[in-house]
C-alpha cells in the first residue's frame, strides 16, 4: 500500500498567499484608521427654539415645502440620546421626515445632574413636556399637535396623551413598552426583581455607565464579542469604520437617568404593570388609556431584545380610539431607525399615516399674531442654533399647578 504524500508545496503556497492578503488588508486598514474619518452625528441643521433647565426643544430647518398643517413633536427616551434619529446623512429618520414636508420638533432631554435626582414622571410629563407642547401650539396657533414617542419617550407620550388628550391630534408610538407583564426579555426579568429603592437611595441618579454595562450583559456574545470581531474583519472598509464609530459614539453618549424617574418606572411599570391596566397615577391623576381617543400608530420590532413585541402589541386593545394600527417590523430595537432596509418601511409609513389624518387643524381663536412674536422675543443667535436668553427660557409657558414649583425648586438646588 503506497504512502500518501503531504503536498507541502501547496500548503506553503497557500500560507504565502494568505499572508500576502493579511499584509495587504493590514496596510489598507492602517490607511483607513489614520485617515480623516467623518464620524459626526446629528448633522441636520436645527434651531433651539425653547429651553427650560437642561431640556431643549429642537426645531429642524425645512428641506422641502411644509406639506403638513400639523407640526410633529418627537420625544426620545431619557436613556441614550435623540441623535439616534439623525445618525448620519442618508441614514436619518429626521432627513426623511423633513423631505416629506413635516414641520419637525424634537426634545433634547440633556444631561441630568445631581439637582435633577428628585424630578419624577410628573415633572417631566406635566412639566417639561407640557410646556414644550404649549410652546409649539402657541407658535403655530393650533389646538393640537402630532406626537411621536420612542421607547421610554413613547411611554411618556402615552401617559401625556391620556392626561392631555385635548392637545394631541395623532399619536405614534415606536418600540414603546406599555405592558410589562412578560418574561420574553431578560431586561423584564431583571427589573422585576430589582431593589430599585436601594439603587436610587445609593446613587441618586442612575449612572449611565451602569446602564450601559447592563445593556451589554443582556446579550454579551453579540454586543461584546461579535461586533468587535466584525470590526476587525472590516477595518479596511472606510465606510464600515465610520458607521461603526458613529454607533459607538451614540451608545456611550449616555446621560444619567433621574433617580425618581427610574424609581417610578421600575416600581409602577416593570413591577406593578399599572399603565396597561389604567391604574398608573401621576400627580394624583389616573392615567386612563380609554382617554386615548386620537388615532394611534404603534410600531415595534419582532426581534427587539429590550422591548419585545409582547410589551408593545397590547396597547391598541386598551385605548379608546377607533383608529388604531399595529405594525411589527422584522428587526430589533435600533434597526428600526438605522437599518437602510427598514428606514424604507419606517419613516415613510409614519409620514403617509400622518398625511392621511392631516385635516385642517383647529385654530386657537383667542391667539393673536403677537403671540409668535413674543415667543421669539429674547432669542439670540449663536452659530447655527437659536438659543433662548436666560430671561426668556419660558417665553410662552403658562403657569402650571404646584408641580411647576417643584421643577423650579429642584432646579435651584
Amino acid at each position: 500500500m503506497s504512502q500518501t504524500k503531504i503536498p507541502v508545496d501547496l500548503i506553503l503556497s497557500k500560507l504565502a498567499e494568505d499572508a500576502e492578503k493579511v499584509q495587504s488588508r493590514a496596510h489598507k486598514a492602517s490607511e483607513v484608521l489614520l485617515d480623516d474619518l467623518d464620524t459626526d452625528l446629528a448633522k441636520t441643521a436645527y434651531d433651539v427654539v425653547y429651553q427650560e433647565d437642561r431640556v431643549k426643544l429642537k426645531h429642524y430647518l425645512p428641506r422641502a415645502k411644509i406639506r403638513y398643517q400639523t407640526p410633529l413633536l418627537v420625544v426620545y427616551a431619557l436613556i441614550n440620546r435623540e441623535t439616534m434619529l439623525d445618525l448620519q446623512p442618508g441614514r436619518s429618520v429626521v432627513e426623511r421626515f423633513l423631505e416629506a414636508g413635516i414641520d419637525l420638533y424634537m426634545i433634547d432631554w440633556g444631561y441630568p445632574t445631581r439637582k435633577d435626582r428628585f424630578l419624577g414622571f410628573d415633572d417631566h410629563i406635566n412639566g417639561y413636556m407640557d410646556n414644550v407642547v404649549d410652546f409649539i401650539r402657541e407658535k403655530h396657533a393650533v389646538e393640537k399637535i402630532n406626537l411621536m414617542g420612542i421607547c421610554m419617550g413613547g411611554t411618556f407620550s402615552v401617559i401625556y396623551s391620556a392626561l392631555h388628550p385635548d392637545k394631541i391630534k395623532n399619536l405614534v408610538t415606536t418600540v414603546t413598552p406599555t405592558n410589562f407583564d412578560t418574561n420574553k426579555g431578560l431586561l423584564h426579568v431583571w427589573m422585576e426583581h430589582l431593589d430599585v429603592d436601594r439603587v436610587v437611595d445609593t446613587y441618586g441618579n442612575l449612572p449611565a455607565d451602569m446602564m450601559n454595562l447592563g445593556f451589554l450583559l443582556l446579550n454579551p456574545a453579540r454586543l461584546m464579542i461579535d461586533k468587535y470581531v466584525g470590526f476587525m474583519e472590516n477595518m479596511d472598509n472606510k465606510q464600515f469604520v465610520e458607521n461603526f464609530v458613529r454607533m459607538e459614539k451614540w451608545i456611550f453618549d449616555s446621560p444619567d437617568l433621574p433617580g425618581e424617574v427610574f424609581r417610578q418606572f421600575i416600581k409602577d411599570c416593570y413591577q406593578g404593570n399599572k399603565l396597561i391596566q389604567s391604574q398608573l397615577m401621576v400627580d394624583g391623576q389616573r392615567v386612563d388609556l380609554k382617554k386615548l381617543t386620537m388615532p394611534l400608530l404603534n410600531i415595534y420590532g419582532k426581534y427587539d431584545h429590550l422591548v419585545p413585541p409582547e410589551a408593545c402589541e397590547q396597547l391598541v386593545n386598551h385605548v379608546g380610539s377607533a383608529d388604531t394600527e399595529n405594525l411589527c417590523l422584522d428587526t430589533g430595537h435600533i434597526g428600526i431607525y438605522v437599518s437602510s432596509k427598514f428606514q424604507e418601511a419606517f419613516a415613510p409609513k409614519i409620514a403617509n399615516w400622518l398625511k392621511a389624518r392631516d385635516q385642517d387643524p383647529e385654530k386657537k381663536p383667542s391667539l393673536k399674531k403677537t403671540t409668535t412674536a413674543k415667543s421669539s422675543a429674547g432669542l439670540r443667535k449663536t452659530g447655527r442654533k437659536t438659543i433662548p436668553d436666560k430671561k426668556a427660557t419660558r417665553p410662552t409657558a403658562k403657569p402650571k399647578s404646584s408641580r411647576s414649583k417643584t421643577v423650579k425648586n429642584a432646579t435651584n438646588g
